[in-house]
């Protein structure tokens, strides 16, 4: 499993009905519009390790079935592509799929969703040697803004706390975030409530980025980093950090998006 209604006026139905083109064309604009009124938006991480000896076609194909998704209506948001870099010691992943939508109830229904199950089992278990899923529940979220840009940059971040850890502290030092990363763009953390194939890992957060150099300008900043890393140290067990630059969506979806 990956893990990576609304009433509509007679009116509208009847104009679409009108053309097989005309709601290709417009249907997509309007779930989003609609969609994005959520206060509340699921977040769903997904990171593989492809195989070395993969072909690069393979990998295409991985990339592209996992993009195709996009269209299913349970969909708010979804991206798939390469890590720019990954800042784990002990797990080491190559691809990310980041995915939202509005409830558990629709990521239940993507997990589930025939075309979801087909590309896993043909695209994507064939050629990966470790997966890892984590899935939490954002809150304020900005609602005008849960399409990540094209070439935007993303670092997730996974904790495993200590036995001994206060969780609720670190989700106090999460939550202050922003604050101290002026670069930062969108925020989003919470805790894991799909342990299934989390490895361990509790609580997730995403930073959002105008682009790679924001990003590594954060990191230039040492003593603020440090300083920041010293308020968790003694809660963390282990650390699962990538970054990874939104790709442009697919040709073929460019259109509806």
């Amino acid at each position: 499993m990956l893990c990576l209604k609304t009433t509509v006026s007679k009116s509208f139905c009847l104009t679409l009905s009108a053309s097989k083109q005309l709601r290709k064309v417009q249907v997509r604009p309007l779930r989003s519009c609609i969609k994005m009124t959520s206060t509340k938006t699921v977040e769903h991480i997904v990171l593989f390790k492809v195989k070395e000896e993969t072909e690069p076609s393979k990998v295409s194909d991985m990339i592209n079935g996992l993009s195709s998704l996009v269209s299913l209506d349970q969909v708010l948001h979804l991206s798939v592509g390469p890590l720019l870099r990954t800042r784990s010691s002990s797990l080491a992943f190559t691809h990310m799929l980041h995915s939202r939508y509005n409830s558990k109830e629709d990521l239940d229904a993507y997990t589930s969703h025939p075309s979801h199950v087909s590309v896993v089992k043909g695209n994507v278990l064939p050629i990966i040697d470790d997966i890892m899923a984590v899935d939490w529940v954002a809150h304020d979220l900005d609602a005008n803004n849960l399409l990540p840009p094209p070439g935007s940059a993303v670092r997730v971040s996974f904790l495993k706390l200590k036995e001994t850890a206060v969780k609720d502290e670190v989700l106090r030092v999460l939550r202050g975030i922003p604050e101290s990363f002026k670069q930062i763009t969108d925020f989003s953390f919470g805790e894991n409530f799909s342990p299934g194939r989390a490895k361990g890992f509790s609580i997730a957060s995403l930073a959002l980025f105008p682009g790679p150099t924001h990003l590594e300008a954060v990191d230039s900043n040492h003593e603020l980093v440090n300083y920041q890393k010293d308020k968790v140290r003694d809660h963390i067990d282990s650390v699962v950090m990538v970054d990874y630059v939104v790709p442009p969506p697919p040709p073929s979806q460019t259109a509806s998006l």
